[in-house]
């Protein structure tokens, strides 16, 4: 019984992982083949009616699945070609002006977009990934900076940090915190993220130990 518990829990150890990636790709998948299936299933079976012995293929779950998801990348790959040009910025902004007026719908539009952007454009001044106290003095999480503020009064800096949670990132905790107390790290997002979301097991070498002194 004892070399069975063992076993059991090699083998436990050694497919979650892979579970967990089988899960995430199933997901992402599944996602991106949903945004074309309503007009590629439509198409492949009007192909596969027009002709079985030629088009039987196109009947097939896993061809329009995959048919799918490749329109779906047609698609985003179209939308961000169109956006670096006068006409797609101007018919972005045309849909972001028709969200402002929808309510609920525009608070939480503008905030994921505001929440990419600052992703993709680092505050100025201060280190993208940090370290901060929390959720007490004697514990470290890792955190992005968002944007930076002052406090009124004593006009001192503060950091808007977003603390993601393991091994989900997309949820997570918001801290105001002085920026001389954050632990300015050399890492960059793709190794922060790593680092959460396989909950510590990918690292870099080292961690900072302590803010520097102000």
């Amino acid at each position: 019984m004892r070399k069975l518990r063992r076993w059991f829990i090699a083998g436990l150890l050694t497919l979650l992982p892979l579970w967990l990636a089988w899960l995430v790709v199933n997901v992402l998948f599944g996602l991106l083949s949903d945004l074309s299936r309503p007009w590629v299933e439509p198409l492949l079976r009007g192909l596969a009616s027009a002709d079985p012995t030629l088009f039987r293929w196109a009947d097939d779950p896993w061809v329009m699945a995959l048919m799918a998801l490749f329109g779906t990348l047609c698609i985003i790959l179209g939308v961000g070609a169109l956006a670096h040009r006068v006409i797609g910025q101007t018919l972005l902004r045309w849909t972001e002006g028709v969200i402002a007026q929808v309510p609920l719908v525009n608070v939480v539009y503008s905030s994921a977009r505001k929440l990419l952007d600052l992703l993709q454009h680092p505050p100025s001044g201060v280190q993208r990934v940090v370290l901060i106290d929390f959720p007490h003095r004697d514990m470290k999480a890792v955190g992005f900076v968002t944007r930076t503020l002052r406090e009124e009064g004593t006009n001192r800096e503060l950091a808007a940090v977003y603390v993601p949670t393991t091994p989900n990132p997309t949820s997570g905790y918001l801290e105001v915190v002085p920026v001389d107390k954050l632990t300015p790290t050399s890492w960059t997002f793709d190794e922060a993220m790593a680092f959460i979301i396989s909950g510590g097991a990918v690292a870099p070498a080292s961690v900072p130990a302590r803010p520097p002194e102000a």
